[in-house]
C-alpha cells in the first residue's frame, strides 16, 4: 500500500493517459469513485512524482464525492503513467482556480453593479413567479474559463450570453458580467451578444413543428451549481413539470452545463426522467445580423458576425463574435434552414438523454481569431478533437 506523509491511501491505482490526435492537448480525464468508498482527499501523480492538480465533485449533492477529475497535458501522440491516491480522512488540497462560478440574489444596499455579495448556491422558483429573471444579479447563473464567460438566463428562454475578453483570464469574480468604466480601462471584456428570445450559444428549446419554443409552462424552475472548481464548474438549470408537447406526458429535465479549465468549449447534457423518443426537441445558434454562416451538414453548424450587443446603441460598440454548436448525428433530426433569428437544428434523444457541445469566440480576443477563415478552420480541428478523446487505461 502506498502511503504519502504517513497517511496511507485508502486505494491506489496508476492509470495510463494517450493523446490520440497530432496537436498538443490539455482535457479531462474524469475516474468515478463509485467502488472507492468514501473518499474525503486524494493525491495525483505523475513522472517524478510531480504533483497533479486534481477536483473531487459530489454530483448528486449527498455529501460523498463522485468524480474525480484532473487535466492531463499532453504533446502529440504522448502517452504518460498517473498515479492516484484516494483517502478516507483529510481535505482536498487547494490548487489555483483555472475556472470561477456564481449565483447571485440582487442586493438593493449595493450601489455598484459590480459589488453584488448575497451568494446563493441554489434558486427555485414557481413556474408562475412573476420575474425571474430579475431575481437573480446578472439575470442567472455565470461561470467561465480563462477563455469564455457564460451566463444562463432565468427564465423561459433559458438562453445563454456571452461574455468576450481581451486577455485570457478569470474576470466575472469581479466584473460580475457587469465592466465598469474603470474596468475597461484595465482591459477588462464584457457582454459581447445579444440574444433576444433567439438559442444564443446553443440553448435547448421545445419544437412544435414549425418552430422553436420556450421552456414554458413549467411547475417549477431551478438554477444551482454542483461544483466551482478549481478544474471544472458544475451548473444545472432543472425545468419540473415541463408541458413540452400539450399531447403528451409532463416531464422533467435537467441541463448540465460543465466548463472545464484550459477549454473555451463546455458541455452540455440534458437527462429526462422519462423516455422522450417521441418528443421533438431544437437547439442552435442566434443568426447574428449579417453573419456568414458554416455546416458541415453532419451536426456542426457556426456563424461568424458583428452587431450591437445591447439596444442602447450610445453606450455599446458593435461586437464581433464566432459561435458553434456540435450535435451528434445521432440526434439529428433536421438542419433546419436559417431564418432572421436562428441557425436551428431539430432534434430527439435516445431514451432519457442527449449531449452537445458548445464554443464560442470574441474578436476582441489579443491571442484569438479575429475572421471567419480563421473561426471556421478552428471548429475542423476542434470537432476533430472532439471525437477523440484522451485514451486512458489502467495499469496492472
Amino acid at each position: 500500500m502506498f502511503c504519502a506523509n504517513a497517511v496511507c491511501a485508502q486505494h491506489t491505482f496508476t492509470v495510463k493517459v494517450t493523446n490520440p490526435s497530432s496537436t498538443h492537448r490539455t482535457e479531462p480525464v474524469v475516474i468515478t469513485l463509485d467502488s472507492y468508498g468514501e473518499v474525503k482527499s486524494a493525491l495525483v501523480t505523475t513522472v517524478g512524482n510531480n504533483d497533479v492538480p486534481y477536483q473531487l465533485d459530489d454530483l448528486d449533492l449527498d455529501e460523498k464525492a463522485d468524480e474525480l477529475c484532473f487535466m492531463p497535458d499532453l504533446q502529440p501522440k504522448e502517452t504518460r503513467e498517473y498515479t492516484i491516491n484516494l483517502y478516507a480522512d483529510g481535505e482536498p488540497r487547494k490548487y489555483e482556480p483555472k475556472v470561477y462560478a456564481e449565483m447571485l440574489m440582487r442586493n438593493d444596499k449595493v450601489k455598484e453593479k459590480n459589488k453584488h455579495d448575497n451568494f446563493v448556491s441554489s434558486l427555485t422558483v414557481r413556474g408562475d413567479c412573476a420575474n425571474s429573471y430579475n431575481l437573480l444579479h446578472h439575470h442567472g447563473v455565470d461561470f467561465e474559463s480563462e477563455l469564455n464567460g457564460i451566463r444562463i438566463y432565468f427564465d423561459k428562454r433559458q438562453t445563454i450570453d456571452l461574455y468576450g475578453k481581451f486577455k485570457y483570464r478569470l474576470e466575472l469574480k469581479d466584473t460580475q458580467f457587469y465592466t465598469s468604466d474603470e474596468q475597461k480601462k484595465q482591459g477588462y471584456g464584457d457582454d459581447v451578444l445579444w440574444v433576444g428570445n433567439t438559442f444564443g450559444l446553443g440553448a435547448f428549446r421545445g419544437w412544435n413543428g414549425q418552430e422553436p419554443t420556450m421552456i414554458d409552462p413549467v411547475k417549477n424552475r431551478t438554477q444551482r451549481v454542483i461544483a466551482y472548481g478549481p478544474l471544472r464548474t458544475i451548473v444545472e438549470v432543472i425545468d419540473q413539470g415541463w408541458i413540452a408537447d400539450p399531447s403528451k406526458p409532463a416531464i422533467n429535465m435537467t441541463i448540465r452545463y460543465t466548463q472545464y479549465a484550459y477549454h473555451r468549449d463546455t458541455d452540455v447534457d440534458i437527462t429526462f426522467n422519462r423516455n422522450v423518443d417521441d418528443y421533438r426537441f431544437s437547439t442552435g445558434i442566434i443568426n447574428v445580423k449579417g453573419s456568414e454562416e458554416f455546416t458541415d451538414k453532419h451536426g456542426l453548424r457556426a456563424c461568424w458576425g458583428t452587431d450591437y450587443p445591447s439596444t442602447d446603441t450610445l453606450k455599446w460598440k458593435p461586437e464581433t463574435v464566432g459561435l458553434a454548436v456540435l450535435i451528434p448525428q445521432k440526434h439529428i433530426i433536421s438542419e433546419e434552414p436559417a431564418n432572421k433569428d436562428n441557425y436551428a437544428f431539430v432534434v430527439g434523444t435516445q431514451g432519457k438523454a442527449m449531449s452537445y457541445k458548445i464554443t464560442y469566440c470574441s474578436a476582441n480576443e489579443e491571442e484569438g481569431m479575429h475572421s471567419a477563415k480563421e473561426w471556421f478552420n478552428y471548429l475542423k480541428q476542434w470537432r476533430k478533437e472532439a471525437e477523440k478523446p484522451f485514451v486512458v487505461k489502467a495499469v496492472r
